[in-house]
């Protein structure tokens, strides 16, 4: 009897022994599940971050309704920065949206800042100093004068400004909103790139009281659809504007919105500086 109380102990006493390191094992899994899940759920923080949540930022942002859904960027002409990209917008830690037309690392349109292009030096080819092969539609802000321009010019030289210290000047196609008569023939005249083709498109619109709309759309429309939304959409009085680069390029950074297009590298930028 002793002897099988003893055996009856000694084999209880090692299941128990057996389900202590089952339980061990089956923490240590647990253990690192958890751990897991944790690094995933940090990860998926880390993505949804952009690179330029929280910086200091001047704009006003709105988005239109309508089949051609238009998102804006409301700015003052003083916070805005012509800058070089070289990357998809959303990997620079920048508010704005994407500038002029490109190839390669050549920047084709106009962009200036106060007598220096963006993208080089005065007069090089692919700095921002040429609206390359045409004379194109080029939005100034004359920053002495205190006004708005949309200027056909094929140069900086070009460019009637007051001072040439204190200006920007950031080229595309005239998309002439006060001309109803004559914007088709101006965008032919200027070689808007596939102006009849359903594409992404971006631009620069300003108005009579100073304010400066930045552009960009997610749907995908013609250049005379795109101009429509404009008109419909951006208010106030004595509108005129710019078509910028398109497709893939209309990029957004925003923090209401962050559109991508087809998140290829983008030579330029229209950004907007701090001042919240």
């Amino acid at each position: 009897m002793l002897v099988s109380v003893r055996f009856e102990f000694g084999g209880w006493l090692q299941s128990l022994r057996g389900h202590r390191r089952w339980w061990i094992v089956a923490a240590a899994v647990l253990l690192v599940l958890f751990a897991v899940i944790l690094a995933a759920l940090r990860l998926t923080d880390d993505d949804e971050h952009e690179v330029f949540d929280g910086l200091p930022h001047s704009y006003i942002y709105a988005e239109s309704s309508g089949e051609i859904q238009l998102h804006m960027m409301a700015v003052k002409p003083e916070d805005i920065v012509l800058r070089r990209a070289g990357q998809p917008l959303r990997q620079i830690a920048a508010y704005g949206i994407n500038g002029g037309f490109f190839y390669g690392d050549d920047l084709l349109s106009i962009a200036i800042m106060n007598d220096v292009p963006v993208n080089g030096a005065p007069q090089g080819y692919g700095s921002g100093w040429f609206n390359a092969k045409y004379e194109r539609g080029t939005l100034v802000w004359d920053g002495a004068a205190g006004a708005f321009s949309v200027q056909v010019v094929a140069s900086g030289g070009d460019l009637a400004v007051s001072d040439r210290g204190n200006y920007w000047a950031q080229g595309g196609i005239s998309m002439n909103l006060q001309h109803e008569e004559l914007w088709a023939a101006a965008a032919a005249a200027e070689h808007l790139p596939f102006e009849g083709e359903r594409r992404l498109r971006s631009g620069l619109v300003y108005d009579q009281s100073g304010k400066l709309w930045l552009l960009v759309t997610n749907s995908r429309c013609t250049a005379a659809e795109f101009r429509t939304a404009v008109q419909r959409a951006v208010p106030g009085e004595g509108r005129e504007g710019i078509f910028l680069d398109g497709d893939g390029s209309s990029q957004m950074n925003a923090d209401e919105v962050v559109l991508t297009g087809d998140s290829r590298p983008v030579v330029q930028m229209i950004a907007v500086a701090g001042g919240k």
